[in-house]
């Protein structure tokens, strides 16, 4: 017996949900990519396919630098 983990099928939140444009004013889509420590996710345990990831970090750090967003949770 092969001891091989089975990959499940995991969607992109961004492409199932036709989102079209990724605003750093969105805090409600921009939250599902961070943790409960403030942290953004990888792509890996987001489940957002390469392109969407791309931009969600970018909005992150967007929404971060504008206020929107904790740095760091307290």
């Amino acid at each position: 017996m092969l001891n091989r983990q089975v990959e499940k099928d995991k969607s992109c939140f961004i492409c199932t949900n036709n989102i079209k444009d990724i605003d750093y004013k969105d805090i409600d889509v921009l939250k599902r990519f961070t943790s409960a420590y403030g942290k953004i996710m990888p792509k890996k345990r987001s489940g957002a396919c390469t392109k969407h990831q791309h931009f969600v970090i970018r909005a992150i750090k967007n929404s971060r630098i504008m206020g929107f967003m904790p740095f760091v949770v307290e």
